[in-house]
């Protein structure tokens, strides 16, 4: 497979270094049992279930539930996606720390604990709307095509960009978003004054 991509959610902050420690037990746990694909592709579930569904969003951050409430609700949603093992003990965990709160950052920092480890060079894209799975997928071609192979894709959301996109690898930066086109005939237009 020339290009590999995997998807962080839009709004998933940075990870933190509590979120760090979290994901990197869980990648040693993961390593030690030999499920490491599972695990990934288990949390790529969790995470993306996350990104898609705002209800599930506002559940995994309201501080007002208690853990048992959040414990029902997690577990609830897991089992409907057929998520269990590992990824339900993290669930587990977090909720018994009162720290549910920070399971996308966990994911964003299991993302990207297992990019580096697989080699993954990682592309940061900005929208002002979330990506569907085809655009994903031709922006991963694209870079493919322009010479970055094993692509992963960490997605934010900037509604102030109107529409295109803002794409960072490396030390590369790609904007077209609407938001700079503007910008730019705005500063075209001072300079002909």
């Amino acid at each position: 497979m020339a290009s590999e991509a995997t998807t962080v959610s839009p709004d998933a902050p940075a990870p933190t270094g509590l979120a760090q420690r979290y994901a990197q037990a869980l990648l040693d746990l993961a390593r030690e049992r030999k499920q490491v694909d599972a695990v990934a592709a288990d949390m790529d579930t969790l995470f993306a279930l996350w990104r898609d569904d705002a209800s599930f969003q506002a559940f995994v951050s309201d501080p007002r539930l208690d853990s048992t409430a959040q414990r029902n609700g997690a577990f609830a949603v897991l089992e409907r996606a057929g998520l269990g093992g590992d990824v339900r003990n993290l669930v587990g965990v977090l909720v018994n720390n009162r720290r549910l709160g920070v399971l996308p950052q966990v994911a964003s920092a299991f993302g990207a604990l297992l990019a580096e480890q697989r080699g993954q060079q990682t592309a940061e894209v900005t929208t002002a709307h979330p990506l569907t799975a085809t655009q994903r997928t031709q922006i991963a071609a694209r870079l493919t095509e322009a010479g970055y192979s094993n692509v992963r894709l960490v997605e934010h959301l900037d509604p102030s960009l109107l529409g295109g996109l803002v794409l960072k690898i490396g030390s590369r930066l790609y904007d077209t978003s609407i938001k700079s086109r503007l910008q730019r005939l705005s500063y075209a237009m001072k300079g002909a004054a």
